[in-house]
């Protein structure tokens, strides 16, 4: 079996003035799904990451794929996430909760409609 890498991988000192040495963000409204739209586009002496933020994010983004495309742990984007959505830069779109299983359609319902799909 081969050992897992680490998943912060990134040089401290880099992350640490990122974020301005914050190490958590100021609230917890992002989760790995979180959907984020920009508001605006970047200005001129705008953090660099947050401008790349604000490029990427012209259409609905997930957290995990900002993460990814920036090269950044997702700790760290959620900080600068906190920080465009404290200044109306982006809005973001939580995932719907999920339906209580009352409300979802019967077995034999869905069982119907399989089949009905099959037999097309």
């Amino acid at each position: 079996m081969t050992p897992r890498r680490p998943v912060d991988v990134g040089d401290p000192d880099r992350l640490y003035t990122v974020t301005g040495g914050r190490s958590r963000a100021e609230d917890d409204s992002f989760d790995l799904v979180t959907l984020v739209v920009s508001e605006c586009d970047p200005t001129p002496g705008m953090q660099s990451e947050h401008a790349r933020i604000l490029r990427l994010c012209r259409h609905p983004t997930a957290v995990v794929e900002i993460a990814a495309e920036l090269g950044l742990p997702v700790t760290v984007v959620r900080i600068l996430l906190g920080d465009l959505l404290t200044t109306g830069k982006i809005t973001a779109r939580h995932p719907r909760a999920a339906d209580s299983v009352a409300s979802m359609p019967e077995t034999a319902l869905l069982k119907e409609v399989l089949h009905g799909l099959r037999n097309l």
